[in-house]
Order: C-alpha cells, then sequence, then structure tokens
C-alpha cells in the first residue's frame, strides 16, 4: 500500500519522513528542500526529476549526509536500511557510505585522481571496507568490477591513468568505484548530463543491467525526463524544493496530473512533432529564500485557481501508487481536459 509516494507493505531501504534543508546565505535562510517524504523500495529505480536548482541533488546529498556547511536538515527523518541515520555523526556515517549506499556524482573527471591509475582507485574503494583482503583477491575484485561496468582489456588498463580514458569510460570507472563494496543503495546524481547522446543511452542501459545483476536499489536523478522511461521503476516530480506529483513511469509518462508535470512532458521532442517549436514553461522557479505561501508553480501555471495562491496543496491520491500535489484533484475543481494523456482532471474521483 502506497500513502505519499510512500510504500506501507513493501521492505523499504530509504524512508524519508517530512525532510526539509535549508542553506544560510548572506541573502537569508534559503529552503532548498521542504517537507519532502517518500521511500526507496528493495530492488527498485527511483527518478527523482525536475528543473535545475529544484533540491533534487540536496536531497539525495542529505541522505549521505554530505552537505556543505552552511547547510543543515531544518526537520524531518531519514531511514537507511532500517536504521536512522537522521543525526548520525560524520564518523558513523564513514561506515555506512559505500557499504550501505553510494553516489555516482554528475562529472567523472571531478571525481577521478587524475594522478593515480583507475585500478588504484577503485582498489582504495574496494579496501576502504574489506581492509582483510589479500593483495590478489583485491586487485581481482577489482578487475571484476572494470569487466561488470564494462570496461574491455580490464587487466591492461587496470595501471591506466583518468586522462587515458573518454568521458563515458571515465563514467564507468566511477560506476566501478561506486560499487565497490556492494552497496545496497545507489545514488545516480545526474550521471549523464556530460556525454553525448549516443553514450549517454549506453551508460542507461548499463545503469538498468548492474542494477538487475546486483540487485541494488536506486535513486536516479536527472533534468530530463526523456532519459527517464530507459531506466525507472517509479517518478518522483520535484519543484521549487517539494515533491509534486510521483507514481510508476507508466503513471507519469501516459497520465500525468500535475501542471508542471504537463509542462515537462510537452517541452520533449516526441510530444512536439509537427510543431515548429518546442513547448517551453514560462517564467522562472521561485525564490527559496521567501517561498510563496500557496503552490510555488502557480504564477507559471496555466490553469492556475485562485486557491493556488493562498494554500499550498495537499497530495491527493488518485491510485494506489500515483499522487499530485494540485488543487485540480480537489472535489470541488473545475473539470479540464489534461493536455498530456486527454483524461478529464477529478472526473472519476
Amino acid at each position: 500500500m502506497w500513502q505519499n509516494g510512500k510504500c506501507k507493505s513493501m521492505k523499504n531501504l530509504i524512508e524519508i519522513n517530512n525532510l526539509s534543508v535549508h542553506f544560510k546565505t548572506k541573502q537569508g535562510e534559503v529552503e532548498a528542500v521542504r517537507d519532502v517524504s517518500l521511500s526507496l523500495r528493495q530492488g527498485e529505480v527511483l527518478a527523482v526529476v525536475g528543473e535545475s536548482g529544484c533540491g533534487k541533488t540536496v536531497m539525495c546529498k542529505a541522505i549521505m549526509k554530505l552537505l556543505p556547511k552552511n547547510a543543515w536538515v531544518k526537520s524531518g527523518q531519514i531511514i537507511a536500511d532500517g536504521q536512522d541515520i537522521t543525526n548520525l555523526s560524520e564518523r558513523q556515517m564513514r561506515k555506512l557510505r559505500g557499504s550501505t549506499f553510494s553516489m555516482i556524482f554528475q562529472d567523472p573527471l571531478t571525481s577521478l585522481n587524475p594522478t593515480i591509475p583507475i585500478g588504484k582507485q577503485i582498489e582504495e574503494a574496494v579496501l576502504m571496507h574489506r581492509n582483510d583482503m589479500k593483495k590478489h583477491e583485491s586487485k581481482q575484485r577489482v578487475l571484476d568490477l572494470m569487466e561488470l561496468v564494462g570496461i574491455s582489456d580490464a587487466r591492461l588498463r587496470y595501471d591506466s591513468y583518468p586522462h587515458h580514458f573518454s568521458g563515458g569510460m571515465r563514467q564507468r570507472c566511477v560506476m566501478a568505484i561506486a560499487l565497490a563494496s556492494n552497496p545496497k543503495i545507489l545514488i545516480a546524481d545526474e550521471p549523464t548530463t556530460a556525454l553525448d547522446v549516443t553514450i549517454q543511452a549506453q551508460i542507461l542501459d548499463l545503469l538498468k543491467d548492474i542494477q538487475q545483476k546486483v540487485g541494488t536499489s536506486t535513486i536516479f536523478v536527472t533534468h530530463d525526463l526523456g532519459v527517464v522511461a530507459r531506466v525507472a521503476d517509479r517518478v518522483a516530480v520535484m519543484y521549487a524544493g517539494k515533491i509534486v506529483e510521483i507514481g510508476t513511469t507508466q503513471e507519469i509518462f501516459y497520465d500525468p496530473r500535475h501542471p508542471y508535470t504537463w509542462g515537462l512532458m510537452r517541452s520533449l521532442p516526441a510530444f512536439s512533432q509537427g510543431k515548429e517549436h518546442l513547448e517551453t514553461i514560462p517564467g522562472f522557479p521561485p525564490s527559496l529564500i521567501n517561498p510563496p505561501k500557496g503552490d510555488a508553480f502557480a504564477p507559471r501555471n496555466a490553469y492556475a485557481l485562485d486557491v493556488d495562491f493562498e494554500r499550498m496543496p495537499p497530495m491527493f491520491r488518485i491510485t494506489d501508487t500515483h499522487y499530485a500535489a494540485t488543487w485540480l484533484l480537489d472535489e470541488r475543481a473545475p473539470k479540464i481536459e489534461a493536455p498530456i494523456g486527454g483524461k478529464i482532471i477529478n472526473e472519476q474521483r
């Protein structure tokens, strides 16, 4: 049973309850993540999508407790593999990073040390949680990981440096490091953004293949809905620090209910065939130093109601797996036809 994007009947490896993360800046206190609740099931790929600056990466870094010094968890709870990690110390978190969860960052070049051979960097990650391994065992583990992520001639490339690899191959090396300790949870923070389209597809397929082989649960962060259908089981749409819609990939793509999700979908080339221009979402995201009191998307929303400017909408249940935070789903709202999917909103609620 699902409620507000959280599964109640299956084992959850991550549970986030009402998480808020703030930043202290010279201009004021930035509410980067606002009252977010969601979960990640065992063996699932959950995609988190939204425009740059909507809070996706901050939420993931809060899970890993890798926030910068001027940021802190204002409220909420984070449970990873059954353990409340919200208030764990840095020393305690070091034991969990790598073994419980690991992270693939956006730019592989800045994630790798240019002065150390790739094999040695992967081996360091292997030995971080298995320092009892013998030399030949750790090297064999590195070679196995390199082959797992699709690096051919692993034995020959063990002593190669990062600059000897292409961007796509460097990202494979970063993935090998992330998988070195068999993490239960993998957080991929826009791992294909710095790659060209052809290599993007290869890395996405590789991530899906690894997830199936190793059985990791994955949070896949992206601003591009176009890559989501390739890898995700469920999708959480994020705007201005909040989850505005969550559902299975099929529900989000074929029956989206939030106007922001409609805007993201209509900006895809597949939905603009035969048109002279791509659709765009007008305006800009709001400042999160003083977020609007109602729906943050209201000023950019062509379907906004008067109540959107006054009160923040709750999460409305559409199905057991599909929820959206829009007043259009309220039984008192006018019935409109969704521009994606063509369904009449709230007609059969």
